[in-house]
């Protein structure tokens, strides 16, 4: 294992055991995220393996940043919001790790008041495409790992590979001056991540809604339903990178559950069959106890 690596690890690993109040990184929150404290903390006990930044997977809302008029594409002076929205004054309104509660009566403008929307946007005019639009999203957990060897990468990336996280690559592939080679692995899947535009910033400043509560709910069951594939695939990545590295130690994990997709068309059409004999052994009891009984009165 090379010096260079070594020193960075110790170094990242340093910065990680900081104590919260002292701890601080890139990201909205400035922290890792609770969801995978457990799984970060597994990797960095691996020679050869340290992550470098990461995402446990989120849903946001995000106001994009002031865009450049058409009129003048390149104020002077002025910071412009970049592909996306980012940058230029964007803001996040709303932005959670974990899956939003949907709870069984709500009023009729919950989820628009967790998310600082206001009413009046529905059924008005649609707004400019200059205007700073308001989006929810969900994304996945992404996680990038600085490896000591190609072998290492390779490793990392089949485990990742394996677990559903499809988009996941090898960088930083250059040998260093000294000759060392210490790619970076990305764990992410992009697949089932999503971006609604739910609303706009009026030209008073006001955040206003697109859609109604219904849209939004749904909206909201959908990342629920994301965040819970999205921790399978964690514990899945989990269980076949310490299968990669150790056979003894990925004994030790619960083995997640795991179909590919002949398995799972089997059981949904099992589920299925099961159901409509159920459906038929329910019809033929209704007709049983619906029938005349005829009674010998002779």
């Amino acid at each position: 294992m090379s010096r260079r690596f070594e020193t960075r690890k110790r170094t990242i690993l340093e910065q990680l055991d900081a104590p919260d109040e002292e701890y601080h990184d890139l990201s909205p929150k400035g922290s890792v995220d609770a969801p995978i404290r457990s799984l970060i903390r597994s990797i960095n006990h691996i020679d050869g393996l340290v992550t470098t930044s990461s995402c446990s997977g989120r849903i946001s809302v995000f106001l994009e940043g002031r865009k450049a008029e058409i009129s003048n594409p390149e104020p002077q002076g002025e910071l412009i919001a970049g592909p996306g929205g980012k940058g230029g004054g964007g803001s996040w309104l709303f932005s959670s790790h974990d899956p939003v509660p949907v709870p069984e009566v709500a009023s009729p403008s919950h989820y628009g008041h967790m998310f600082g929307l206001q009413q009046g946007g529905v059924g008005s005019s649609a707004p400019d495409v200059s205007a700073r639009f308001i989006h929810l999203k969900f994304e996945p957990m992404i996680l990038h790992i600085l490896t000591a060897s190609l072998e290492d990468s390779q490793r990392v990336l089949a485990a990742a590979l394996n677990s559903g996280f499809r988009e996941s690559g090898a960088m930083s592939l250059n040998v260093s001056k000294t000759g060392e080679l210490n790619p970076m692995v990305a764990v992410r899947s992009t697949g089932y991540s999503f971006d609604a535009i739910i609303g706009y910033q009026s030209d008073t400043g006001s955040n206003l809604a697109m859609v109604d509560e219904i849209y939004l709910r749904t909206l909201v069951n959908i990342t629920n339903e994301r965040f819970k594939i999205n921790s399978e695939r964690i514990a899945r990545f989990r269980y076949s990178l310490h299968d990669q590295y150790n056979q003894k130690t990925a004994s030790t994990l619960d083995k997640p559950d795991w179909e590919d997709a002949e398995a799972r068309k089997r059981r949904k059409r099992e589920e299925g069959l099961a159901r409509q004999r159920a459906l038929r052994t329910s019809n033929g009891e209704a007709s049983a106890d619906s029938a005349p009984v005829l009674v010998d009165q002779t």
